[in-house]
């Protein structure tokens, strides 16, 4: 358990600490020359049982605030600290405040000085206490009179300390890794040392760790735990940890960065929050409101949005508010905090966070009210059940665990409290509610079955157009993902850019079947890297060019052929052929990139038609470019169906499907990326 101070300056917070543990506090200089703590102290006090009892013993003065706060945001149990010869003052009422607002529901009131004040005034302080923090989170806890300097009530206090450390729950360490840093300060023969209190989950020695904000990797070389050599820190541990890593020195961490699993580092300046007002504000908060947010042992300016139609906020309501940061921070829901004024005079207020990816535009809608009543659910389960019921009906599983520092098997306990269809996209884990999911995939067979109705002509429905029509929307990389599926599965088909119903076929006129014949021959065979143009075709045919344009369109639609530039076009298998060319190129290639030449060398086309080529695959997302180099993109790679690899044809191997899209619930799979264009609707044709 960790114990932290609060209360006026000169109450006697470091000489109690000092009386329990004979430690004092007060390591700094200018802290033993002025008689005050200015800095963050720490101690420890063993119990009987082996737990090792830690205490943080804060400033009291007015300027040094943002320090107590810095360390009151890691405790689990409050030492309220009242000089019996002065009473309740300013920083009492403020650090009682701020431990209310932090959520702080355990702690003892400690009556100091006892020993210089008659019964009389020590009845009369209890009473003062007693109206103090009625109403708070220290509201009923016991009020113990001590003498730090005889020791009287000393070793009460210390009993009661131990039983209360006894009786407090572990903090679970399921979460991923957290620790808000206060401490950083180099040792000889060691190096780099940060100190903190773990927030969430463990860490352990070997255990690559990120330094967030600012991203920096560093290795934990050794672990203090409690004041101890550790293997492992756990949740609520007090802990310093000895980093290494290429950046990191003791100029690089500061206290308000968070040492954290690198799977959270994600960043934020813009947070929906609940935000509380204290009633001793003397006037409301409006709008764009100025002050200093205080979470963990971060302080960082920011502006209040108040998000409800009121144009203010009153001393003593709670709304919904966003906090607009002036630097960003890591944090995490339902994490707490404080914001005071920007003078640093006053706590105003605080609460509790409850989305780090807030939007900047349509915050006020009645679906983002919706959104935000989901999240300010503190159980993850409940809140994100509540969350897939608010439009738009889907949520990313992947950032809610990530923003809740939760790990994997939590996420996936999720999913399956919930049976939920996760569509894993790589980063983008988008989750379905199994009813939304049924009526998703009915909704698709419904639209794809109108459409050949009323469309018995055309090879399919463009993929975006599908997408947009149908609700849940999702965003394309996880539509892309789901109708793999569903195509998986036999019912649906998937034709390049194009969705049908497996059941639905689109043939040519015996006509125009004969007519295909003979242009196939012209575009294929040895040509077939550089086949001729439309009008080429149609002089050698002695046909309309129109008719011939018009065909080959229709060819394109059916997956037969593809128009690779204007009035270019290559038969379908040519183009897998030089998808799989291309992959060869760059599989041969550093680093995977190639350039125009070594693919125009491959194909002996041109550098005309071998640009032209690429480009096609640019826009298709087949190829990714930078400057004139290019590398494949294997997530797009069977857009146009499967490919035989140039190397498994050279060895005789069978043919195997590359980059295939697959839905996936597991974390860390292949992330499936982009999506497809939307596309004018094709030219129609004579069905048989």
């Amino acid at each position: 358990m960790i114990i932290g101070t609060a209360g006026h300056i000169d109450h006697g917070k470091t000489a109690l600490v000092k009386a329990l543990t004979g430690v004092d506090g007060d390591r700094l200089k200018e802290e033993k020359a002025r008689g005050i703590t200015i800095d963050l102290g720490f101690a420890y006090m063993p119990a009987s049982d082996g737990r090792i009892i830690g205490f943080i013993d804060v400033p009291g003065h007015e300027r040094f605030v943002h320090t107590m706060f810095a360390g009151a945001s890691g405790i689990d149990f409050a030492l309220l600290v009242v000089a019996a010869d002065d009473g309740v003052k300013p920083q009492t009422l403020e650090h009682l405040a701020i431990l209310d607002l932090l959520g702080i529901r355990n702690g003892v009131i400690v009556l100091t000085k006892a020993d210089i004040a008659s019964a009389d005034r020590l009845a009369g302080v209890v009473a003062e206490i007693k109206a103090a923090i009625a109403g708070t989170a220290l509201d009923g806890s016991r009020v113990l009179p001590v003498s730090a300097l005889s020791g009287e009530g000393i070793d009460e206090l210390r009993r009661h300390l131990i039983a209360a450390a006894a009786e407090s729950p572990a903090r679970s360490s399921e979460g991923r890794f957290r620790l808000a840093v206060d401490r950083v300060f180099t040792l000889p023969g060691v190096g780099v040392v940060v100190t903190g209190t773990v927030l969430s989950g463990f860490v352990g020695i070997g255990a690559q760790v990120q330094v967030s904000p600012l991203g920096l990797s560093a290795r934990v070389r050794s672990i203090h735990a409690q004041n101890r050599p550790a293997e492992i820190g756990w949740a609520g541990d007090r802990c310093a940890l000895n980093l290494s890593g290429p950046e990191i020195s003791k100029d690089a961490i500061k206290r308000g960065d968070v040492l954290l699993s690198p799977a959270l580092h994600a960043p934020t300046d813009r947070i929906d929050t609940v935000l509380r007002i204290l009633p001793s504000e003397e006037k409301p908060i409006g709008q764009w409101f100025p002050v200093r947010l205080h979470h963990a042992s971060a302080e960082v300016g920011a502006r209040i949005v108040l998000l409800s139609a009121d144009k203010a906020l009153q001393p003593g309501a709670t709304a919904d508010a966003q906090l607009v940061l002036d630097a960003p921070i890591a944090a995490a829901v339902p994490d707490r905090f404080v914001i005071r004024d920007v003078s640093a005079q006053r706590t105003i207020g605080g609460g509790k966070f409850i989305d780090l990816r807030a939007p900047q535009r349509k915050r006020r809608t009645p679906e983002r009210q919706t959104q935000r009543a989901a999240l300010a659910i503190d159980d993850p389960i409940a809140a994100f059940a509540a969350l897939l019921h608010a439009s738009p009906y889907t949520a990313d599983l992947g950032t809610f665990a990530r923003d809740r520092a939760l790990s994997s098997a939590q996420a996936d306990h999720i999913a399956a409290a919930l049976d939920l269809i996760v569509i894993d996209c790589g980063e983008e884990k988008t989750a379905v509610g199994p009813g939304r999911w049924q009526a998703f995939t009915a909704s698709l067979f419904e639209r794809l079955a109108q459409f050949h109705v009323e469309n018995p002509d055309l090879q399919g429905i463009g993929r975006e157009q599908l997408r947009l029509a149908l609700e849940p929307r999702l965003s394309k990389a996880a539509f892309t993902a789901a109708i793999g599926r569903i195509a998986e599965q036999g019912e649906v088909a998937l034709d390049g850019a194009f969705v049908r119903l497996a059941s639905h076929q689109v043939r040519l006129s015996p006509s125009d079947e004969d007519t295909w014949k003979v242009i196939a021959r012209q575009l294929g065979g040895t040509e077939r890297f550089r086949p001729p143009r439309v009008r080429d075709i149609a002089t050698s045919m002695k046909c309309p060019e129109r008719d011939v344009r018009k065909l080959m369109k229709l060819a394109g639609r059916l997956g037969r052929a593809d128009e690779v530039a204007n009035d270019h076009f290559f038969l379908r298998e040519t183009v897998r052929e030089m998808v799989a060319i291309a992959s060869d190129v760059a599989a041969k290639a550093e680093g995977g990139w190639f350039n125009a030449a070594q693919f125009r060398d491959r194909l002996d086309n041109g550098r005309k038609v071998a640009i032209q080529i690429l480009e096609f695959f640019d826009r298709n997302g087949v190829t990714l470019r930078k400057g004139d180099l290019r590398r494949m993109n294997q997530h797009r790679a069977d857009l146009f169906g499967s490919f035989v690899h140039p190397s498994a044809l050279a060895d005789g191997g069978e043919s195997s499907p590359v980059g295939r899209s697959d839905f996936k619930s597991e974390w860390g799979s292949e992330p499936v990326l982009g999506g497809f264009d939307s596309h004018s609707p094709p030219p129609r044709a004579r069905s048989k």
